[in-house]
């Protein structure tokens, strides 16, 4: 029997066993991981580039992409690189990084959307209290908040995973390091210790959902008083996205770690944690943009205004030669 602190390494679950369903699940992966970095990158760079888009709703969708990119970041280039060189192992301190920050990252977002769900209500049902409500600083202050607490909800489930003596070998079940597979290595009862912090994070996490469903609630309550259907309209275009991010980010969780055992399987496992730590982040920034006509305006703009820049440019160049 081995214990946690002769292990330096842990074996994480390949994709596939043959060579060519690793390289497949390489290039899917990949094409992923660029269209996520592509659609969130945009997203921050046109919210960052237009002053009009400077308000509450875009600056909460900022930090959103942030928080979109570094979560996927933080798995997804391992199993590319594992998948490519035929490899399963990540070290002790690699395992610990990735738990760290998939907690924090997936963590701070949901926090950042039980916020974005109040930006909304009050858009909504209080609009006269908008500017008072959430000013600069108050955004400030609820997105910092978010991140702040994410970080330090990981750091102490963090701390509490990897102080449990582990006894059942080295391979985690899952693609990437995780609290629940790690737990599953353990060797005595002082799991239970970092069981009961988490059901206190369920807890918590449960509170934000109900009041994210109370918001929403009172939120189409008050857009099917509006009497103008351009108006109801314009109400639904700015809530939506945010609901439908919701409803993945929420349902693919949920479903990943509450499925009945009866239908487990490793590979239904691996399947279903793709959906929810990599499909998200790559999908939030079409969800955003496919009913923002605001946002898909302003993005248009600026690709404009680059080329017309860089065509000026060469332009420029060639008649001064």
């Amino acid at each position: 029997m081995s214990n946690s602190s002769s292990i330096s390494q842990f074996l994480l679950l390949p994709f596939a066993d043959t060579r060519q369903l690793q390289l497949l699940h390489f290039w899917l992966f990949l094409g992923i991981y660029l269209a996520a970095l592509l659609g969130n990158g945009l997203i921050i760079t046109t919210i960052a580039w237009h002053h009009h888009l400077h308000t509450p709703m875009y600056f909460f969708l900022l930090n959103l992409s942030l928080l979109d990119l570094g979560s996927i970041s933080t798995t997804v280039p391992k199993a590319m690189a594992n998948s490519l060189w035929n490899n399963r192992t990540i070290s002790y301190a690699g395992c610990t990084a990735q738990v760290f920050l998939i907690f924090f990252l997936l963590g701070s977002e949901y926090f950042l959307l039980t916020v974005m769900a109040y930006d909304r209500y009050v858009a909504i049902c209080q609009p006269l209290h908008y500017g008072t409500l959430l000013g600069s600083r108050a955004c400030t202050h609820m997105a910092a908040a978010a991140w702040a607490s994410g970080f330090l909800n990981a750091l102490l489930h963090t701390a509490n995973t990897f102080s449990v003596p582990l006894c059942q070998g080295n391979a985690v079940g899952q693609f990437f390091c995780e609290i629940p597979h790690i737990l599953k290595l353990s060797c005595s009862l002082s799991y239970l210790r970092e069981f009961a912090f988490l059901v206190v994070s369920c807890c918590l996490a449960f509170g934000c959902f109900v009041f994210i469903l109370v918001s929403y609630v009172q939120i189409f309550q008050a857009v099917l008083r509006i009497p103008s259907e351009q108006g109801r309209h314009k109400a639904f275009s700015t809530c939506l996205p945010h609901l439908a991010v919701v409803s993945l980010f929420v349902s693919t969780a949920v479903f990943a770690h509450v499925k009945p055992p009866s239908i487990s399987s490793p590979s239904l496992d691996l399947a279903v944690s793709v959906l929810y730590s990599v499909v998200p982040p790559a999908l939030n920034p079409l969800i955003y943009s496919l009913r923002n006509q605001e946002l898909k305006d302003a993005l248009k703009k600026m690709i404009t205004e680059c080329f017309s820049d860089r065509i000026n440019n060469l332009f420029s160049s060639a008649c001064r030669s």
